[in-house]
């Protein structure tokens, strides 16, 4: 008898945040963007203001468009389910919270001039916390020091002489935070 192939739903942290990052990136394209805006941008607002406070955890979600949405979920779909088999599904939420609070916080604060939307800071940490995967204590990975050399260090030099619509602030700061969450998940 033959076995049965099935789909699995394999990472639901993951997939579920592709999913949350698809529907508001049709219903931000069919509203031209105004509930990207209110909902899921983070930008200098009014701290009176409630959303806000909830712009700073949901702007991971919203996309400027589908070249925007189809190049951040690639890499998290790439990416994810190797993570999230490797250090659960809390560990990733918990990244892509801290992530995301930490990003729109400093965008908030230090750019007020800049609009931020989109996951590429939590792409960036994940590609990170996969240079860990080799990690042992007392050790240093090799790719883990390649990849914020290559990674980052692009993500600096072109803040520093790029003008273009691209945070690198998001992509440094989702960095290091995948490297603080590699760095703890891997000490035990």
């Amino acid at each position: 008898m033959k076995k049965r192939i099935s789909i699995t739903f394999n990472a639901p942290a993951v997939l579920t945040f592709v999913m949350i990052c698809f529907v508001v990136t049709v219903v931000g394209i069919l509203t031209h963007q105004a509930s990207t805006t209110l909902l899921f941008t983070t930008y200098r607002a009014s701290f009176l203001d409630p959303l806000t406070y909830l712009r700073f955890f949901t702007h991971v979600f919203g996309h400027a468009g589908w070249s925007h949405f189809l190049g951040n979920m690639s890499y998290l779909l790439l990416l994810g389910p190797m993570l999230e088999e490797k250090h659960g599904s809390k560990l990733l939420v918990i990244a892509m919270v801290i992530t995301a609070f930490v990003t729109g916080l400093i965008n908030f604060i230090f750019f007020p001039g800049v609009a931020l939307c989109g996951a590429s800071g939590i792409v960036f940490a994940f590609i990170v916390l996969a240079s860990f995967t080799g990690f042992k204590r007392g050790e240093i990975p090799l790719t883990f020091i390649l990849v914020l050399v290559i990674y980052i260090g692009q993500q600096v030099v072109d803040g520093l002489f790029t003008k273009d619509n691209i945070s690198q602030m998001a992509h440094i700061v989702g960095g290091l935070v995948g490297a603080v969450v590699g760095y703890v998940a891997n000490r035990k």
